[in-house]
């Protein structure tokens, strides 16, 4: 059993998975948090969000593709400026998804889950392919 977590903590995926379930930690509490404090909606909804993405670059950066992080300053910023666009990308596919769904009649939340499985690959993908791609760690 310990050889099999052992072997978990090494594989990239499952270490952007629990990234990611941190994020949405994090991206929630600052939302529940602001929203109980009387922020409207959409600022608590923006403050969560960014919060979440800023969480899981660290958690990113540092667990996940700790051997692919840009050395030098200016590509370590171009990196985070992609990190930050896939961001945008995961949220342009849920909200997408979500409007799309209340439109035809499905459920928002069943939406959501949809959406956010969606986001979850998509952004896998530009973070794992583009903004954390061997080529960039100089």
């Amino acid at each position: 059993m310990q050889d099999l977590l052992a072997r978990l903590r090494d594989v990239q995926f499952v270490r952007y998975i629990l990234a990611s379930v941190g994020a949405l930690a994090v991206d929630m509490a600052c939302f529940l948090l602001l929203l109980a404090t009387g922020t409207s909606a959409v600022v608590a909804s923006a403050a969560g969000y960014s919060a979440g993405i800023a969480a899981h670059w660290l958690m990113s950066s540092r667990a996940v593709f700790s051997e692919q992080v840009a050395r030098n300053s200016a590509s370590r910023s171009w990196q985070k400026m992609l990190f930050v666009l896939s961001a945008f990308v995961g949220l342009g596919i849920t909200t997408l998804l979500v409007g799309g769904g209340e439109l035809v009649g499905i459920d928002p939340r069943f939406a959501k889950l949809v959406a956010i499985g969606c986001s979850f690959i998509a952004t896998w993908l530009i973070r794992s392919r583009i903004v954390f791609r061997k080529a960039s760690a100089t």
